[in-house]
């Protein structure tokens, strides 16, 4: 303890001063962490989860919306969202969804099989230019919160559209998103 200088002594303070309000930090931060909040049911959530693959698919390119976790994206946004009226949509919207698959395929969305599942969401997006019942009108809203939810992860951003940040281009390269 005798060698200690003055400037040990400052060092080991701000060291021990640093450790604590790391060790205080993190107690607060745990405690303060918001706790997962969700929306949807577990069936909800892999309807979902399956709709959005189907709007969004795994390819030779990229992986789709299953892989970005958009289901579970779109369900903390749902469980944060100010209004009831977007939750009330995407409820009866997936109830909308089981009824058209049980009246075309005598069974709900997901005991369907694969291809009957593609023909209730075809059925679906037939009108979305304009849409003439409840679950067209549904199908809008379910892409476009697919387009959205997808495009803002690191596999749709960075994977499939490869893009490369704010770097100087020699072309623009993009999608014709116009047809």
């Amino acid at each position: 303890m005798d060698d200690l200088t003055r400037r040990d002594l400052i060092k080991l303070g701000a060291a021990a001063t640093v450790a604590a309000s790391l060790s205080v930090g993190e107690q607060l931060a745990a405690q303060t962490a918001p706790a997962t909040r969700t929306f949807f049911t577990p069936e909800e959530l892999a309807m979902v989860d399956e709709l959005s693959e189907m709007i969004i698919p795994t390819d030779d390119h990229s992986p789709g919306a299953k892989a970005a976790k958009v289901a579970a994206y779109i369900d903390s946004q749902l469980a944060d969202a100010f209004e009831d009226k977007d939750r009330t949509t995407w409820r009866e919207g997936l109830k909308l969804v089981d009824q058209l698959s049980r009246d075309t395929t005598a069974k709900t969305f997901m005991q369907a099989s694969p291809d009957e599942r593609v023909a209730v969401l075809t059925r679906m997006a037939q009108n979305e230019g304009a849409p003439k019942e409840p679950q067209d009108v549904f199908f809008i809203e379910l892409k476009a919160r697919v387009v959205n939810a997808y495009y803002t992860t690191d596999i749709g951003i960075h994977q499939d559209i490869e893009y490369k940040g704010n770097t100087y281009l020699a072309e623009f390269v993009g999608f014709d998103v116009s047809s």
